[in-house]
């Protein structure tokens, strides 16, 4: 009869176990896991015995991962906007843009906050815990040194903080997206859309996401009656210049985080 055409509606019979190896190469190798765990469950409904066990739960447990990309180095730019009550928040500060800024290379990140009233930059080194904070007080340009103890200290409000997932997705700047919601010990929640096609391998660069899943492109802070919310307008995963985690050597006034507090 020639080759048989299974798509016309005949059911292949079972993998044998004998073959099951040689078949697993070929499915990994030209259509990848998921692929592969949809065909030897169609085939084996009816004699699930013939694949064993092991490979199973090692299909199970791998599938899901073949979308995700964990990535070492990537750009996040965010427009952020605050709002008051049961207003929603618009756009921007005072009508004008207000951006939030992440890099992220290896185990360093940077954070950029800017809006027309402020701005304030955040040097983090995962690797020795320490960190800087770049900001204009009265006029005054700051450099203050955070020692892994005051790093701490500022990331307590999110300490514990676990995200549940909803049943809402959606996409965002193109990726897959899930509406997930936590709560800080303080009682302020945070509302996240997260994809985990994009995985940071860095998960210190910001506290309050050191436990979720994915990455976060959109998500709105509420704490009383204020709401701050974020949106994602760019994505880039480009290598980041080593000169953007450099700590500025002049023209700063230099003081600890205790000093810091007082002003």
């Amino acid at each position: 009869m020639g080759r048989v055409a299974w798509g016309m509606g005949l059911a292949r019979p079972p993998v044998p176990a004998e073959r099951l190896g040689l078949y697993v190469d070929r499915a990994v190798c030209l259509y990848g896991m998921p692929f592969l765990l949809y065909r030897l469950v169609r085939q084996n409904m009816k004699n699930l015995r013939t694949i064993p066990l092991a490979l199973v739960l090692l299909l199970l447990a791998t599938a899901p991962l073949s979308a995700q990309k964990r990535i070492s180095e990537l750009t996040l730019v965010y427009d952020y906007s605050v709002g008051v009550g049961a207003a929603e928040p618009k756009p921007g500060v005072n009508g004008e843009n207000a951006t939030h800024t992440v890099y992220i290379k290896g185990n360093k990140s940077r954070s950029e906050m800017s809006n027309p009233l402020f701005s304030s930059t955040t040097l983090y080194d995962a690797t020795t815990g320490l960190a800087v904070i770049l900001k204009e007080v009265s006029g005054q340009k700051l450099l203050i040194h955070l020692s892994p103890a005051n790093w701490q200290e500022r990331a307590l409000p999110y300490e514990g903080i676990q995200y549940k997932n909803t049943n809402e997705t959606k996409a965002i700047a193109g990726y897959s997206c899930v509406k997930a919601i936590g709560t800080t010990k303080a009682g302020a929640t945070i509302t996240v859309w997260y994809t985990e096609e994009l995985i940071p391998e860095n998960k210190d660069y910001d506290p309050q996401f050191r436990t979720l899943k994915g990455l976060p492109l959109e998500y709105e802070l509420t704490n009383g009656d204020v709401k701050i919310k974020y949106m994602i307008s760019r994505i880039n995963l480009n290598p980041v210049p080593a000169s953007k985690f450099d700590i500025p050597k002049s023209g700063y006034r230099e003081m600890n985080y205790e000093d810091s507090k007082k002003i």
